[in-house]
């Protein structure tokens, strides 16, 4: 079976929702001594850069988002053992700390933007929703992320996410992580007014977002 129909597969599986085909597809990629990598760069993330384009468009809705998630997730499970930590390492684009901050618990576009910078390449620490300013600056110390990313689905939280900010200059720390804001009562001009490094208005935007500011840093 050639390499490329085998990509098409994974593809396929992850925008048909199936994820009988998708395994059978990342098993004979094993066995065809193709590198699980170029699977998941070729075959499955592509397939999630369409299911999220159609998810931005309304043509499909949050379950079917979802169901592509989780076949992701089951397809991953059989190419992880043949991943090697070398290559892993090479294919990292940065880490991430997400959450939607304190006093809101909207959590499914985060979650959204979480799954789509795991399949972009990143180590994603969700934190999940209704986090405080200071967890969000200690578990990206721990971590040491390069992105912070906050959500806010309320105005009324929305000054959470200057608080954020707030407490890494209180502490010395604002420059060693890039924050990034989101959420439906956000904008460009609120990042700009609170100092935030960038916006994401869709999942997409945020993803591509963060794969430019994380470029950017590294060339620094």
């Amino acid at each position: 079976m050639k390499k490329e129909e085998i990509f098409e597969d994974l593809l396929r599986a992850i925008v048909d929702l199936d994820e009988e085909k998708g395994k059978e597809a990342a098993v004979k990629l094993i066995e065809e001594k193709i590198n699980p990598l170029e699977g998941v760069e070729k075959g499955l993330s592509k397939g999630m850069k369409i299911v999220g384009d159609k998810f931005n468009k309304l043509e499909i809705y949050l379950p079917e988002m979802m169901m592509a998630a989780d076949v992701f997730g089951s397809v991953m499970e059989v190419l992880k053992p043949h991943i090697s930590a070398e290559s892993l390492d090479k294919v990292k684009r940065g880490t991430v700390v997400i959450g939607t901050v304190k006093g809101d618990i909207h959590g499914i576009g985060k979650d959204i933007v979480a799954m789509l910078l795991e399949t972009a390449g990143f180590t994603v620490h969700n934190l999940g929703v209704d986090v405080a300013a200071s967890t969000f600056v200690e578990e990206a110390r721990k971590a040491k992320a390069d992105i912070i990313g906050l959500s806010s689905l309320l105005t009324t939280t929305m000054p959470t996410q200057k608080d954020v900010i707030d407490v890494l200059k209180e502490r010395g720390e604002r420059d060693k992580h890039i924050v990034m804001i989101g959420g439906a009562p956000t904008s460009q001009a609120w990042a700009d007014e609170i100092g935030a490094d960038g916006y994401g208005e869709t999942a997409e935007s945020a993803v591509s977002l963060a794969l430019e500011l994380v470029a950017r840093k590294t060339k620094v």
